[in-house]
């Protein structure tokens, strides 16, 4: 049983969502942002997403954009990503997931990917850009016992899209809340409790839902249909309003124990 597998059996006998928490790497820099990552680790996360910083995030809203620039001009690449899981490794059992765009990871060789992203301890990729057409170049030779492909899933996805996706993902899926970029406002919550359930009946793995959800109370309220929550310009936006504070990982870790608290649905 992989680590994602484990962490959602375990979950669902606490009668607890997950709380998938996304930041970018090296944002605002390499050493605080694992000082970050580890007070994340320390309050809760129960999925950690990395994301490799980027010059064209299509998909991200300004905050993540603006964290990706901050990170790139940090000197952050997908390298020292991995870097740094290796060294959030020696802290934490929780899943890791590498968030990215295709080109970092190409550019980096697929192969050469795949066994690093091994060895530092991840447990997972997700690829914006990537559809199931054409992802066998990346999983070539994958073993999904011990590294998962994460799939998005559009709200505008038909049902048998939907299953198509499901039938090539592993770990969990990440079922997108709305359109748009991520961090822009207003959730809709019995349309996502729709789409969601539309989804879990198509795939036995675990739901994730994210965009735009930023509040405890945008997290209970998903947290009541999905298997876990997505949460990632919300804690970017902490670190950019933040970033000269030296309470910063302090504040990131108390942020991530209040999102903790309102996945408990028992």
């Amino acid at each position: 049983m992989t680590r994602i597998e484990k962490r959602f059996e375990y979950l669902k006998s606490k009668q607890e969502k997950a709380l998938v928490g996304f930041v970018t790497a090296g944002d605002p820099d390499m050493e605080n942002s694992q000082q970050i990552i580890a007070a994340m680790c320390e309050n809760g996360v129960d999925v950690l997403e990395l994301g490799v910083p980027f010059s064209d995030p299509t998909a991200d809203g300004p905050v993540i954009q603006r964290s990706s620039a901050r990170a790139l001009a940090a000197g952050m690449h997908l390298g020292k990503v991995l870097d740094m899981i290796r060294t959030a490794r020696q802290t934490t059992d929780i899943p890791i997931i590498v968030f990215s765009y295709y080109n970092p990871i190409l550019a980096y060789g697929l192969k050469k990917f795949h066994r690093d992203a091994v060895d530092a301890g991840a447990d997972g990729v997700l690829v914006v850009d990537l559809p199931p057409e054409e992802s066998d170049e990346l999983t070539e030779g994958w073993d999904k016992n011990r590294f998962s492909l994460i799939r998005l899933v559009a709200p505008t996805t038909p049902a048998e899209r939907m299953r198509t996706i499901a039938a090539s993902a592993s770990g969990f899926i990440y079922l997108v809340s709305k359109t748009g970029v991520t961090g822009s406002a207003g959730l809709d919550a019995p349309e996502i409790g729709g789409q969601t359930q539309t989804l879990k009946s198509l795939t036995d793995l675990p739901v994730c839902v994210g965009f735009g959800i930023s509040t405890s109370e945008d997290v209970a309220g998903i947290a009541k249909t999905a298997d876990g929550v997505v949460i990632g310009s919300a804690f970017e936006r902490t670190i950019e309003e933040n970033i000269d504070n030296p309470e910063l990982p302090n504040l990131i870790g108390h942020q991530t124990a209040g999102y903790k608290a309102a996945t408990k649905t028992g």
